[in-house]
C-alpha cells in the first residue's frame, strides 16, 4: 500500500523517514520529493509498504506527530 507523507521538515533525510516506518512493517519503496532545481526537499514523500495491515498501522501511529516541530500528515496515496 503506497502512502504520502505531508508536512515533512525540509531537513529531513530519506534514511530518517525510512527509520519512521520500518517499525510498522517491511517497506517496499520511499522516497522524499525534491525541487529539481535546489536538491532541497519540498516537505513529502511517499512510503509503500508490503502489508495493507501494516501500512494503516502506521497511519494510525504517525499521523499528526510531530517532527522537528512539524505536525505530518500521513494518508494513503490516490
Amino acid at each position: 500500500m503506497k502512502l504520502i507523507v505531508l508536512n515533512l521538515p525540509h531537513e529531513l533525510e530519506e534514511s530518517e523517514l525510512e527509520e519512521l516506518f520500518k517499525v510498522h512493517g517491511k517497506i517496499t519503496a520511499f522516497n522524499l520529493v525534491s525541487d529539481d532545481e535546489t536538491g532541497t526537499s519540498k516537505g513529502f514523500g511517499f512510503v509503500e509498504m508490503e502489508r495493507e495491515e501494516d501500512a494503516m498501522a502506521a497511519i494510525e501511529k504517525l499521523h499528526g506527530t510531530k517532527i522537528q516541530k512539524r505536525k505530518i500528515r500521513v494518508k494513503p496515496a490516490k
